[in-house]
């Protein structure tokens, strides 16, 4: 059933296997087996399974390098490790190769379900980190579990409280500026006023407007006095994001608000000092940008106190399906749609897939598919086009597609199985591979199927 959580049990006790079925069944879970390493990888290669329960020591291949494998073919599996030779260098070694946790034998079958609960309750999918701040420190919409993200929250909580500045990098669609809401709403600033600014969005002369101000009559259209961003965030916090598209010389006037904290609209003579926390955003290598003579490294000190650093997503596919998950509840709710899940398989496309767009890609991605889906689970036909060749990988017997096929092979299929769903009709057809009406007749003709 797609509403079971599936969980491989990897272990060369057989007895031991069907106990843990025993138990693991009982709570609701779907239980597979696998009686060593190799079985197991191979197993991983068919289908996604939400979790692996898997011993340390077997026939052929070890635990570990086993879980070495399956992470670098499913990232996105938590494994629990089960181990008989409890120590410190095995916890690590398993830690280190990708395990959240390890458990010994005996095993502890009311600490064996707990953690298992813990691992795939709906719960997990935001994380909260408890410091000593009254309230606790906040990361709304921010979700993740991966070691890097840690790494992430635990900058976070250092710099939050203080007023230093923050550079956060990362490439398009990481989420920086959900980072930098967190970044305010952790201060002391947090009831003060929250200004954001594209840079990039704007030419210099109306950049130079929007953050300072100007007066009345400073430049044609000017009729009356207007206050810039910065005096409106006034003891509050500002976020300029692609500060990497800032001109030379707004570089310049950036640069003295720093030092100085104060400034003259634009046509003005008056000095107007603020008090504001500056927190900045680029997708570019702020270094390089240096080394060309595009930013001023005087400024690049002082916005850069301190760094945060988003991976992509491909570098945190640990949680690719917390993501999908929090995406598919939200849309399914705006979208007034009944739709429980996803199907296996699409959770194993979802996890090999690179997301040059990071999560915004994957955002947009299962908004379309809520709105496309004709049944109650996501699958993979309602994902996008450009994700239906890694189905190859899958040997999914049911879409006909095996290994070795060509990217033009699958495309192929695909359409003629699409087509044969829809009963001929070109409009759905197009709807639910991703493509426009023209594009699928183009295909059409390309593959001779008119």
């Amino acid at each position: 059933m797609p509403d079971s959580k599936k969980i491989l049990v990897v272990d060369d006790d057989e007895t031991h296997r069907l106990m843990l079925r025993a138990n693991l069944e009982s709570e609701g879970y779907g239980i597979y087996e696998a009686d060593d390493g190799l079985s197991a990888i191979e197993a991983v290669k068919r289908e996604f399974y939400d979790l692996i329960l898997m011993d340390i020591r077997m026939t052929h291949i070890s635990g570990i390098e086993a879980l070495k494998e399956i992470k670098r073919i499913s990232p996105g599996i938590p494994v629990l490790i089960m181990t008989a030779h409890s120590s410190v260098e095995t916890a690590v070694d398993a830690l280190k190769s990708g395990a959240y946790d390890y458990i010994t034998k005996p095993i502890d079958i009311y600490k064996l379900k707990r953690s298992i609960d813990e691992e795939l309750k709906p719960s997990n999918l935001r994380l909260k980190l408890d410091f000593p701040k009254e309230g606790g420190f906040d990361l709304p919409n921010i979700i993740g579990k991966s070691p890097k993200m840690r790494e992430v929250f635990e900058t976070l909580a250092l710099a939050a409280p203080s007023d230093a500045t923050v550079l956060i990098q990362g490439g398009s669609g990481t989420g920086k500026e959900l980072i930098a809401d967190s970044v305010h709403q952790n201060s002391p600033r947090a009831e003060k006023p929250f200004i954001k600014v594209n840079c990039a969005a704007l030419p210099e002369s109306l950049l130079e407007s929007e953050l300072f101000g100007h007066e009345r009559g400073a430049f044609t259209n000017a009729i009356s006095t207007r206050k810039g961003r910065f005096e409106l965030a006034d003891g509050g916090s500002i976020f300029l994001d692609e500060i990497s598209e800032m001109s030379p010389a707004m570089q310049a006037k950036l640069l003295r608000v720093l030092q100085e904290h104060e400034f003259e609209r634009v046509g003005g003579m008056k000095t107007i000092k603020v008090d504001v926390r500056i927190i900045s955003a680029t997708n570019k290598n702020l270094k390089q940008e240096i080394d060309a003579g595009r930013f001023r490294e005087d400024l690049f000190y002082r916005l850069n106190v301190i760094s945060i650093l988003l991976p992509s997503l491909r570098e945190r596919k640990e949680d690719i399906k917390l993501l999908a998950e929090y995406f598919l509840s939200s849309y399914s709710k705006k979208n007034h749609r009944l739709i429980k899940g996803f199907l296996p398989k699409t959770l194993d496309i979802l996890m090999r897939y690179d997301w040059p767009g990071n999560i915004r890609e994957l955002e947009n991605t299962i908004e379309r598919s809520v709105i496309m889906t004709h049944g109650e689970y996501i699958s993979p036909a309602d994902l996008p086009m450009n994700m239906q060749a890694l189905i190859v990988e899958l040997d999914d017997d049911n879409t006909g597609v095996k290994p070795g096929w060509s990217i033009r092979e699958v495309e192929k299929d695909l359409i003629i199985k699409t087509l044969e769903q829809t009963n001929g009709n070109r409009t759905k057809a197009s709807e639910i591979l991703g493509i426009t009406r023209k594009t699928l007749q183009n295909k059409l003709k390309e593959y001779e199927l008119e």
